[in-house]
């Protein structure tokens, strides 16, 4: 029982979304025309501190949403791992997703039990790596790939976002910014402007 316990999680940190295993361009069924990923993903390195243009990056799937369901999905032989599936109503989307999609990631459910979680009609703006070979995906840096916001629709930064963000010309110092000018930002730190 705890070989096959333990030969699982093994899998599942294999299959698990990072970037240094991720392909050059994120290719997924989310994607939608239109929408695409850039360059080579870097891997994120812990013993560095996540900025902007890491995350951009390093990200498959860049969006601001709303939670709209959560749904806990069981082990199975297609998917060894049991995951939370997160359904999102896109408003905004920068890469991998379309303005009104409905987009459904999978989470490993440990990511979920390690506090990474979701509640319906949240309003964030997320990060995420591109899914892994299993379909799974977590925020980029970990909470630094994972933004509330307001209800005007602006993005607010944490205390950990406002350090990595200090020396940005655009983000520098502020608590919160207009989706606009955080896109312009995000562009300009992956290179697409």
């Amino acid at each position: 029982m705890i070989g096959k316990s333990y030969a699982r999680l093994l899998v599942i940190l294999f299959l698990m979304p990072f970037p240094a295993w991720a392909p050059a361009v994120a290719q997924n069924s989310s994607t939608q025309p239109g929408s695409h990923a850039v360059g080579p993903l870097l891997p994120i390195d812990p013993a560095r501190p996540v900025d902007l243009h890491i995350m951009a990056r390093a990200a498959g799937i860049i969006f601001s949403g709303t939670v709209t369901r959560i749904e806990r999905r069981p082990a199975n032989p297609a998917q060894p791992a049991a995951t939370i599936a997160i359904t999102f109503h896109v408003e905004n989307a920068i890469r991998g997703a379309s303005p009104g999609q409905d987009l459904t990631i999978l989470q490993w459910i440990g990511a979920w039990s390690a506090g990474q979680r979701y509640r319906i009609g949240e309003h964030v703006f997320l990060f995420l790596y591109p899914p892994s070979r299993l379909g799974l995906t977590s925020t980029v840096g970990g909470p630094m790939g994972r933004f509330a916001i307001d209800p005007w629709g602006r993005i607010l930064f944490s205390a950990q976002h406002l350090s990595a963000f200090r020396a940005d010309p655009v983000l520098g110092g502020k608590s919160s910014v207009r989706f606009s000018d955080f896109a312009l930002a995000v562009r300009r730190a992956s290179g697409e402007e």
